[in-house]
């Protein structure tokens, strides 16, 4: 394993682990997310990986371990101040208002107390242009004034991470991005990633589309069982035999 001399500690947790009855979900993890860079964290089906981002998040408590955010302890924050800290997040399945409009899903983004204040000062100017602007950088503001639920699901994934942009977060947390979403798509989100990256955000991917992953990632984390068994660059972790092991049984 290589190490990087000018990578900074983003996200990083000791011992983490999570039991739903009888099944150790997230078993002693102890992982470290790099600054700025393009981090991916990759595992068969039932590795942990959703548990893990739901931990760190604040979503669920651990059973036990820590979770820092730049150093500072965020374990067992509740999500809004995870969010206030700096890290934004999506989910495996859209998490959308599907009988609102596109443009409309992006400023409730921007309204923690709920729907019942988007009439009034969350439609101010300014808001509204960033939103639009947003919409405009993930290619989507033809459709601002669209129902979510009539748009398709890749363009959701879309709106989905315009709503986490609006929050400004420093470090994006993305669940399966490329899940259910054209190839047409898939490269625009690839390439968004990119874009954003390069300005100075860091991300933590879960995915399992592989060419997306080491396409884009610096930096791979790999789970089997809850816990960490390899980490790298993606041509360390190619040819790592403990990760061919956990996907492949070899």
């Amino acid at each position: 394993m290589s190490v990087q001399q000018d990578v900074r500690p983003s996200l990083q947790t000791e011992g983490l682990s999570k039991a739903f009855g009888g099944v150790q979900a997230v078993n002693g993890a102890t992982v470290t997310f790099h600054e700025g860079k393009v981090n991916a964290l990759i595992g068969p089906n039932g590795s942990g990986k959703s548990t893990f981002f739901n931990i760190v998040t604040g979503m669920i408590a651990p059973d036990s371990g820590t979770v820092r955010f730049r150093g500072q302890d965020i374990t067992r924050r509740a999500p809004h101040r995870i969010c206030a800290a700096g890290i934004g997040r999506s989910f495996q399945l859209c998490r959308t208002f599907p009988r609102m409009t596109v443009l409309e899903n992006l400023l409730v983004a921007v309204r923690p107390s709920g729907l019942g204040q988007l009439v009034g000062s969350s439609r101010n100017r300014r808001q509204v242009e960033r939103a639009r602007e947003l919409l405009r950088r993930v290619g989507i503001d033809h459709l601002e004034g669209s129902l979510a639920q009539d748009i398709s699901y890749g363009q959701q994934k879309l709106l989905e991470l315009a709503g986490v942009l609006m929050g400004e977060p420093d470090t994006i947390l993305l669940d399966e991005p490329a899940g259910g979403v054209n190839p047409a798509l898939i490269g625009r989100i690839g390439t968004l990633v990119k874009e954003l990256n390069a300005e100075g955000r860091t991300f933590i991917i879960v995915e399992h589309n592989m060419d997306m992953v080491m396409s884009l990632s610096d930096h791979i984390v790999v789970f089997d069982r809850g816990a960490p068994i390899a980490e790298g660059t993606p041509s360390e972790v190619q040819q790592d035999p403990r990760v061919l092991e956990a996907y492949l049984g070899v």
